[in-house]
């Protein structure tokens, strides 16, 4: 068992974070998480589609994952959501957290979710000492000081550089999360990868730093940890287990990849990384003649991006969401080329504690300090 400040900071066994994908919920995966001994993270970024009430159709599994049967409003589902994690993590007394984009277009989902996080925890003790963490990306974290702190609880940053992280040093994160272009979902607009990114926000930054973007395995934490990194955040790792809650069919894709089956492509709030099929090729086409910007570093927004461009991004979201393999965006890092199997989360855990224990073995055994 390999433990550092990241184990004491959250009081989880490992230090392994489970990312907050969307737009699917991940509820029954962070409870599975959690009860795992990393910390669960709930992602929040689906409740857009529920609060602009999208219901059946294409979109009616979607919601399913992200609501119960008992109605209310879009907020009483968020809540009931938190609840529902703690009540599947009370035997083990798991750790969980949220995750939520704070970027402009999201901001207004943002301020709620974070309000209901501070509700649940006021009204309820467990849920206070439980629901730990929220994590923040896709965004300037400044702006949130003010909301954040005074809950209580313990607040990441996703960053993608060094100047990013030092700005969510001066906010009062409690610690950052450097992404990789690697990774899968939304990726930074500048292609500066993990073994340089997180090198660098260690050697600069005053907090405790995770790392993101190609990890999935116990080889890959022992590296992570070599770099200066106090854990590693994982999110097409654990796509890829029996409990996420997203497609099947989305697991079998990611499954079926090789390590250049992944593209950057024009994605909501910027670049995003997609696991490689028709639809994904085609949007990286539009994005190459209407939204070069990209490939350039030339951030554009929801207002001036292409429309065509943001037309072939709905249109393949919906795809994903009928389960229509060749015509859906999927998202997807480029750890997908080493995933070969749909685990249970507790197999995944604890084949990375094993596998990070053998491997720091083997160095020492192979590479004796002289």
């Amino acid at each position: 068992m390999v433990k550092t400040v990241l184990c004491d900071m959250l009081g989880i066994t490992h230090p392994i974070i489970q990312a907050g994908m969307g737009p699917y919920s991940t509820n029954r995966l962070a409870a599975a998480a959690a009860n795992a001994g990393v910390l669960g993270v709930i992602s929040t970024s689906g409740y857009s589609y529920v609060r602009g009430g999208a219901r059946g159709g294409a979109f009616a599994d979607l919601v399913g994952t992200l609501t119960d049967d008992k109605g209310g409003s879009w907020y009483d589902q968020v809540k009931r959501a938190f609840h529902r994690v703690k009540e599947q993590t009370r035997e083990s007394q798991g750790i969980f957290g949220i995750n939520c984009m704070v970027s402009a277009e999201m901001a207004y989902l943002a301020r709620d979710i974070i309000r209901a996080v501070s509700e649940v925890r006021q009204e309820d003790p467990e849920m206070k000492e439980r629901l730990r963490v929220i994590i923040t990306s896709a965004g300037d974290p400044l702006p949130w000081t003010d909301i954040i702190k005074p809950i209580g609880v313990r607040w990441f940053h996703v960053v993608p550089s060094v100047r990013h992280a030092i700005r969510s040093q001066r906010a009062g994160v409690d610690a950052v999360i450097a992404s990789g272009q690697e990774g899968g979902g939304h990726v930074a607009w500048e292609p500066v990868h993990t073994m340089v990114l997180l090198r660098a926000v260690v050697q600069e930054a005053n907090i405790p730093v995770i790392g993101a973007g190609g990890f999935g395995d116990g080889a890959s934490l022992i590296a992570a940890l070599a770099l200066g990194a106090a854990g590693v955040q994982m999110g097409t790792r654990f796509l890829a287990t029996r409990e996420s809650d997203f497609p099947q069919m989305h697991k079998e894709y990611i499954v079926k990849s090789g390590e250049r089956d992944t593209i950057v492509a024009r994605g909501f709030v910027g670049p995003l990384r997609w696991v490689r099929n028709e639809a994904a090729m085609e949007l990286a086409k539009l994005t190459v003649s209407r939204s070069p910007g990209l490939y350039l570093g030339q951030p554009d927004d929801m207002a001036t991006a292409s429309p065509e461009v943001m037309s072939q991004e709905r249109e393949g979201f919906e795809a994903f969401f009928r389960h229509d393999g060749p015509k859906a965006l999927m998202p997807g890092g480029e750890i997908a080329g080493t995933i070969k199997d749909i685990p249970t989360v507790r197999e995944l855990v604890d084949r990375i504690a094993v596998e990070a224990g053998e491997t720091l073995r083997t160095l020492c055994n192979k590479y004796p300090p002289s």
